[in-house]
């Protein structure tokens, strides 16, 4: 259960996500608040059902989504796959940014090193136990020094308290990359994946199902959280930060040459998490649970070459690409979340007798909802962005 907490929570804390909250903290400043928390209530809504569905019916998405209407799983699975590499692209190329941060190691061969990492978790023979370890201890890592670099910055609290409730400005746009980035494309299906995969599924634990997905989005809520306070108390006092490594500059404004190389792990640990979570996930909607663990493993492992292999022809992944793919993904996630609510409503045949439990009904469906609306107020900023 923790395995899949982590990688769930770790693959939505990858270099994007560090990428948008830092962007867009300074460009709003205590106004994100309210974006946050209510990114974090449909997160909750969403992660909930999707985990429930799936789990208790014991399918992945994409399984689930070819009973449901056949074909409509592939088609998720393209969607998903090509935004799992986009991603990917941009968690190797964070990686090696974090390595060079922490250590001063050129970013193309750190980004290299990165990917052999992964490379080596999914060929080794335990691989789906040393998958688990190396999330739950990165995710450890990455809230802690946050925490640290959280408290120096020295923070205006009073006032992101009162913009969580009564924000200054509010933007869909931002909402949606927000959420996109959290539960959007292959973040949303990862832990539930996992948990399949594990053997937790089936209506006998429906109890951990739902623990887990709740604490999987608490603990990417507080590292959003923790890293908005960050930036907030550096932007708070007249800094202007660099456009081009918004949270890095943030980093070492708060607590000097420490924080710069914390900043290093933190991206590090982000990128090389999310490159693990991003593979192992777009893999499974690409594959069935019939396919062996070990043939599964070896295709993961050429996605990761793929990735890297762009990654080194493209030598970059702007903030612009990354922001991108988070409003996306924000953007893919209606479909997606549609289908499971479908299944919710409409087919306890798929539910092995399980009734879904009438609140999280109307917390779907109105997360659902709330996610179309902002999805199509969002579409106008993402054309904007490539105006």
């Amino acid at each position: 259960m923790a395995g899949a907490m982590f990688l769930m929570a770790t693959s939505a804390i990858g270099p994007g996500f560090l990428t948008q909250t830092s962007v867009f903290t300074v460009q709003m400043g205590a106004a994100l608040a309210f974006a946050i928390l209510l990114s974090i209530i449909v997160d909750i809504a969403i992660q909930l059902n999707v985990w429930r569905v799936l789990c208790v019916s014991g399918m992945r998405a994409n399984e689930l989504g070819n009973t449901v209407l056949p074909g409509l799983g592939w088609f998720l699975a393209i969607l998903v796959f090509i935004g799992g590499v986009v991603f990917n692209i941009g968690n190797i190329a964070g990686s090696g940014l974090g390595l060079n941060a922490m250590l001063g190691i050129d970013a193309r061969i750190g980004g290299v090193i990165s990917a052999a990492i992964a490379i080596f978790i999914f060929l080794s023979k335990k691989a789906g136990i040393a998958l688990d370890r190396i999330v739950a201890v990165l995710g450890a890592i990455m809230i802690l020094l946050m925490l640290y670099v959280a408290i120096v910055s020295q923070p205006p609290v009073g006032e992101a308290l009162k913009n969580t409730v009564m924000p200054e400005e509010i933007d869909f746009f931002v909402i949606t990359t927000l959420i996109g980035g959290t539960v959007g494309g292959y973040i949303t299906f990862a832990g539930a994946h996992r948990l399949i995969d594990s053997g937790l599924s089936g209506p006998e634990h429906v109890k951990d199902i739902t623990t887990t997905s709740v604490m999987g989005i608490i603990i990417t809520g507080i590292m959003r959280v923790l890293l908005f306070l960050a930036v907030l108390g550096v932007v708070s006092t007249g800094v202007a930060l660099s456009e081009d490594n918004t949270a890095a500059d943030a980093f070492f404004h708060a607590a000097g040459e420490f924080g710069l190389r914390a900043f290093g792990v933190v991206l590090f640990a982000a990128g090389l998490s999310s490159v693990i979570g991003a593979s192992y996930t777009s893999i499974t909607f690409v594959t069935t649970q019939k396919v062996a663990p070990r043939t599964r493993n070896f295709l993961t492992v050429g996605f990761v070459i793929g990735c890297t292999i762009l990654f080194f022809i493209l030598n970059s992944a702007p903030q612009k690409l990354l922001i991108f793919a988070g409003a996306f993904n924000g953007i893919i996630l209606p479909i997606a979340f549609a289908m499971v609510m479908w299944v919710a409503f409409r087919r306890p045949d798929l539910l092995q007798g399980v009734k879904h439990p009438k609140w999280l009904l109307v917390a779907g469906a109105l997360a659902l909802i709330l996610e179309i609306y902002i999805g199509v107020k969002a579409f106008s900023g993402i054309v904007n962005m490539w105006a």
